[in-house]
């Protein structure tokens, strides 16, 4: 395999005491990557504790400021020539990561976005990955099933290219649409990951109620920054 370059992992992490230690071991044994990263994002449970076991680097945030003040926090601290988004509940089918990131520096694609199975119980309605969906394919033209994935690995140039990741729930579209309006290429992978699901209990409709919002106000945002 012909490449060189940095390969840094970023895992921003809120309230994951009970998975995060199955993530990182298991991303440890991915010897591509050169650096591990985690963003504890405000956490109130024990994931703190758990992370200063670990032999990384952790980014330590006072408050909940949410997923994408997170990985923007990461992006301007560290140094990468590829950058691998994990987020901290996948447990030990992290490992997967690794079929994402052979197809980026290999050339295949600039980024690379992981594509689930079918998951085990039921949630929503499909509105949040609906809007998602719809919203990146009438700003792009493209059509993906995995806009709203976490699990991402993207080039340099990509990163550096895009000028406005939200903080919160929008960041993935955000990003799927910056980088396909730019011209850079995106692969979706066949992955069996699997990660904390929701269902249909009040909690998680409030959750799936709160990124729809953030969600629609990404794609307002992106409307006027054509």
């Amino acid at each position: 395999m012909n490449y060189s370059g940095r390969v840094v992992a970023v895992i921003p992490v809120y309230n994951e005491e009970d998975t995060i230690l199955d993530t990182i071991e298991k991303l440890k044994e991915i010897d591509i990557i050169d650096e591990l990263i985690v963003v504890d994002d405000g956490s109130t449970d024990n994931t703190l504790e758990v992370l200063d076991k670990l032999d990384i680097g952790i980014i330590k945030l006072d408050k909940n400021k949410g997923k994408g003040y997170a990985i923007k926090k990461a992006i301007s601290e560290i140094e990468f020539d590829y950058l691998v988004l994990v987020d901290g509940d996948l447990g030990k089918t992290s490992v997967e990561i690794g079929k994402l990131i052979y197809p980026v520096i290999n050339n295949e694609a600039d980024i690379t976005i992981a594509k689930f199975p079918k998951a085990l119980k039921k949630g929503g309605f499909g509105f949040v990955k609906g809007l998602a969906k719809n919203g990146v394919y009438m700003y792009t033209g493209e059509k993906l099933d995995t806009t709203l994935s976490g699990q991402r690995v993207y080039k340099k140039d990509v990163i550096n290219s895009i000028h406005y990741i939200p903080d919160r729930y929008g960041i993935e579209v955000a990003m799927t649409v910056g980088a396909l309006r730019n011209g850079f290429s995106i692969k979706e992978v066949e992955v069996n990951m699997r990660h904390r699901e929701t269902g249909r209990t009040f909690k998680d409709f409030v959750h799936r109620g709160k990124q729809f919002f953030d969600i629609l106000g990404t794609l307002i945002v992106l409307f006027f920054r054509r």
